[in-house]
């Protein structure tokens, strides 16, 4: 048999390398393709770690014929903070409207491998566009890919972040995947509509069941595309997941390093703000937000309380809203021990908090509290839904579709949602601490 030589062989390299090449764009090509397919009883595992085939990377699995299987969750090797008897809450995340800047700002602050050190991570989403966005990005994948309605749900739900794929909405595309600037649908609000059931759902679950969420962080939607889809009944995702979760008192509310806002009115229009200010519209958001601050560490909140009309009123020279409700609530507040006062003028009084001479502002109307947040404070607001039974967060954005699909995305709000998703669920959770 003839033997060739290093140096008898050189001649073939350049061959031999191109050749490689040529199978390795192949395979990423069919990769990629199979997860645009988005099998139903298929499951993608991306750098997957701690298993018996983790050296392959990426498995494909059929449950009725395939020899290989998934890890049960007894068999992942825990973390560290696992072997110390602490349990990683799981966090769901929506992905929000799938033509706007919600895949890429879950894909960007997902990937630090801090933070998934911290929790668990299910993604109720699109996997072609979540891929997508990686792309851009030029970010490796890092998840495990599951059908929606598999049996192989509860099995991957022990891994760092699985996407929980409704590729049933894959049609809709992907933004900026050579199409026209992404805009409102009817499909999108749909998509972005179940994303968010599914979650509650989940989080609705009996404690005990692997696939109960501990908190859910939710990506922009267009409140315009719920109106399309016929889900206008609920403004957005505040009043969705006080519905669901039958809360009697609740209030949206911004947390960020320098300001706390808490809203005693939402998503309504100026011209019913008159009807809609009570004694309890007040005294609700003072005293659910002197909880929430009390969660977050803060011993005694120093609460401040907006005004509805320049300059507080002026005495009732320019509206008597002040007088006949905002200040009785606040005495109500104040019997009840809290540490409120006001009313002040709204254009003031957010310096003061600025400065730290108040931890928490209770503003009467939307844009009055929003507009000095993301002011101040846009890249590390987040939105919380205080007064509900589980934590819910999100990034102080919207869907952005003018920048959507260009890799153009600041993922630090999302990235704050989750970091404080998962400090509220540990609170909240004494025996994730035990």
């Amino acid at each position: 048999m003839r033997s060739f030589s290093v140096a008898s062989t050189s001649m073939y390299r350049p061959v031999c390398c191109a050749w490689l090449t040529m199978v390795g764009v192949a395979t990423r090509v069919i990769v990629r393709n199979l997860l645009r397919l988005g099998k139903r009883s298929s499951l993608l595992c991306w750098g997957a770690t701690g298993s018996d085939f983790s050296s392959l990377h990426l498995f494909f699995g059929e449950p009725a014929s395939s020899s290989l299987r998934l890890p049960a969750m007894s068999e992942i090797p825990p973390t560290p903070d696992e072997r110390a008897g602490a349990r990683r809450p799981t966090i769901g995340v929506t992905m929000g409207d799938p033509l706007g800047v919600g895949a890429e700002v879950v894909v960007k602050a997902l990937a630090d491998p801090a933070l998934r050190r911290r929790a668990r991570f299910m993604v109720y989403g699109m996997a072609e566009t979540m891929h997508y966005a990686a792309d851009l990005a030029e970010i490796e994948p890092y998840w495990w890919r599951v059908q929606h309605d598999s049996p192989l749900v509860e099995t991957a739900v022990g891994q760092s972040v699985v996407i929980l794929d409704h590729d049933e909405y894959t049609t809709i595309g992907s933004p900026g995947a050579g199409r026209e600037r992404a805009r409102s649908t009817r499909a999108g609000g749909e998509a972005s509509f179940r994303f968010v059931e599914h979650a509650i759902r989940d989080a609705k679950l009996s404690p005990g069941h692997p696939l109960r969420l501990d908190a859910v962080v939710t990506a922009p939607i267009s409140k315009q595309s719920w109106a399309m889809a016929g889900r206008g009944k609920y403004p957005g995702h505040t009043e969705l997941f006080a519905t669901r979760f039958n809360a009697k008192r609740w209030a949206m509310m911004f947390i960020s390093p320098r300001l706390r806002v808490i809203l005693a009115t939402a998503h309504v229009p100026l011209m019913d703000l008159r009807n809609l200010l009570t004694l309890g519209r007040v005294f609700d958001p003072i005293d659910i937000g002197n909880d929430v601050c009390r969660g977050l560490g803060i011993e005694k909140p120093r609460i401040a309380v907006c005004g509805l009309n320049p300059h507080a009123g002026e005495g009732g020279l320019f509206g008597d809203e002040e007088t006949r409700v905002i200040e009785p609530a606040i005495r109500m507040a104040q019997d009840t021990g809290i540490d409120v006062r006001g009313p002040f003028p709204a254009d003031t009084i957010f310096i003061s908090a600025a400065r730290g001479e108040f931890d928490l502002v209770v503003a009467m109307y939307h844009d009055q509290g929003l507009i000095p947040v993301k002011l101040l404070e846009w890249e590390r607001a987040v939105n919380v839904t205080a007064g509900l039974p589980i934590v819910r967060t999100s990034p102080d954005h919207g869907t952005a579709f003018d920048i959507a699909g260009a890799n153009r995305a600041d993922a630090r709000s999302m990235r704050a949602s989750l970091d404080l998703a998962i400090d509220m669920a540990m609170a909240r959770q004494p025996a994730v601490n035990a």
